[in-house]
């Protein structure tokens, strides 16, 4: 079984939607920052929404065939390349930070209150996102990785249960919406308008639906993809529109997830096209780097200002300048040093219970 042909431009994507989060996580100490780019960045937490949805459309493109046809004995297979993925940085970066909080504790230059050590099993685990918590603590972002955790873990029973090739295409696309419209309600009977409300409470629901209509959205892409281009120029215009309803009025838990699948879509559709912007070496290298980006960047951030930083709400933009280039170096060096090795390591393991036949269309 040969490996699918990569869509570049959706790695470019996720490259450009990590930096977007770090841009959200620093934006109180940019000094001086103008209001609109203020309120823009003050969004940042939208990219995960959209990683949620990519993560979904990948492993379904990826996996789904595999896991349909191999069955029962193909699931290790896929839980090991999935924890070869995600766990090792994780669990780098996490270390990194309780040798840090550690280090602060004992000169006496924090209280600890961020970093309670009684969680830390839940955080080893990946499992501190699963309702068990009421806040997030340690490397605050990870609290997605651990929502995907736990969608990897459903995401078999989803594809045993679902083969969209079967499912007409209204159907699926009635279904996309009814997941936004069940997402929407979940914020909405809680009192919450969007989609970044109350983390600990609602991240693995929000990052399970999202996930889901991901699969839904690569079904439509592999239904369409050997069309014109008319299929990416309506999904685009979609994606637009629900956009501006979002700041219409139209609530952000649906409006938003309709836009990015929308926009999912059409960037699938057009990947690889002659003269995308997003094909670009540099753009598609930030997003191989990604997954070191947004796990590294916020632990970094804190070290960035103990070290270097006297006003933290009030930092001059050569010096956030600087910070963000210590985010591309470090990420550079997580993910030849870090990342990718252990990776392989862990892929090279040949642990009983993932022994399977089965082999995925891509790593």
């Amino acid at each position: 079984m040969s490996a699918r042909p990569e869509l570049r431009a959706l790695t470019s994507v996720r490259g450009l939607a990590a930096w977007f989060v770090v841009l959200f996580h620093i934006r109180g100490s940019i000094a001086g920052l103008p209001p609109i780019a203020a309120a823009a960045l003050a969004k940042g937490y939208l990219a995960v929404d959209f990683f949620f949805m990519l993560s979904g459309f990948v492993i379904w493109l990826s996996w789904s065939d595999t896991l349909r046809s191999g069955g029962l004995a193909a699931v290790p297979g896929f839980l090991h390349k999935r924890i070869a993925r995600i766990w090792p940085l994780h669990l780098f970066v996490l270390g990194c930070t309780v040798g840090l909080v550690t280090v602060l504790l004992a000169s006496g230059r924090h209280d600890g209150a961020e970093y309670p050590f009684d969680l830390l099993p839940l955080h080893v685990l990946l499992m501190h996102n699963w309702g068990f918590t009421d806040r997030l603590a340690w490397n605050d972002p990870s609290w997605s990785i651990s929502a995907e955790m736990g969608a990897y873990l459903l995401f078999p029973l989803l594809t045993m249960a679902i083969d969209w090739r079967r499912v007409p295409t209204a159907a699926i696309l009635g279904t996309v919406v009814a997941l936004a419209i069940i997402l929407n309600a979940v914020f909405a009977a809680s009192g919450f308008e969007t989609l970044g409300a109350d983390i600990a409470r609602f991240g693995l629901i929000r990052c399970l639906i999202e996930f889901s209509i991901g699969t839904a959205i690569c079904a439509l892409y592999l239904r369409w993809r050997d069309r014109s281009a008319r299929p990416a120029i309506v999904a685009a215009v979609i994606g637009v529109g629900f956009g501006l309803l979002s700041y219409a009025g139209l609530p952000e838990p649906l409006a938003l997830p309709l836009a990015f699948a929308s926009l999912l879509l059409a960037l699938a559709l057009t990947s690889g096209m002659r003269a995308n912007p997003l094909e670009g070496k540099a753009l598609h290298y930030l997003g191989e780097i990604s997954y070191a980006t947004y796990l590294g960047h916020f632990v970094l951030f804190v070290v960035f200002k103990l070290v270097f930083v006297r006003d933290v709400d009030d930092i001059p933009v050569p010096l956030i300048g600087s910070y963000l280039l210590l985010v591309l170096i470090t990420s550079i060096l997580l993910y030849h040093g870090v990342e990718r090795p252990a990776q392989r390591f862990v892929n090279a393991l040949a642990l009983p219970v993932f022994r399977s036949k089965a082999r995925p269309v891509s790593r």
